[in-house]
């Protein structure tokens, strides 16, 4: 199995949408690559401790590939909008790839350099190793399976 930490705005969908995606094995919502240890998200959402709402994604690499993998990734985020996701604004909702393996680069960056050719704008989406992930509080957790019909800025039927 492979891990890999995603953000992409509001984890919530995220979350809803990667879990569906076969081969993924586990997701779980969380803080990511900020520097205040364990964050709230009442912390979080002060912009101060310089997390990500982001998901931690667990996958089986012979049932779907990382280039797979992120192609979904990006086809759900505006890789070109700095702190913002829909109407989602702050630098807890910017994007980015947080890898645990450096081998991953490779993939990582083509698959940049593919949704480079399709915006006349720079990609702002971060591109990091990760440094820290600390899961969210239990109610994020599976919060649109918890909650149907809840906030979500992602088409979640997209996933073919």
């Amino acid at each position: 199995m492979k891990e890999i930490i995603l953000a992409g705005g509001c984890f919530w969908g995220v979350e809803a949408y990667l879990s569906r995606l076969e081969g993924v094995v586990e997701t779980k919502v969380g803080y990511a690559n900020g520097h205040i240890e364990n964050p709230t998200y009442q912390q979080v959402c002060t912009a101060e401790t310089g997390h990500t709402e982001a998901c931690y994604v667990r996958y089986d690499e012979i049932v779907i590939s990382l280039e797979k993998l992120l192609n979904h990734f990006w086809k759900i985020i505006d890789p070109t909008v700095l702190n913002r996701q829909g109407p989602d604004i702050g630098a807890q909702y910017r994007t980015g790839i947080y890898y645990k393996d450096k081998e991953d680069l490779e993939i990582i960056f083509k698959t940049k350099a593919e949704q480079e050719k399709r915006y006349p704008i720079p990609i702002v989406t971060e591109i990091e190793a990760l440094r820290c992930f600390y899961p969210a509080e239990e109610y994020h957790q599976r919060y649109l399976e918890k909650n149907p019909g809840g906030y979500c800025h992602i088409d979640l039927d997209a996933t073919d």
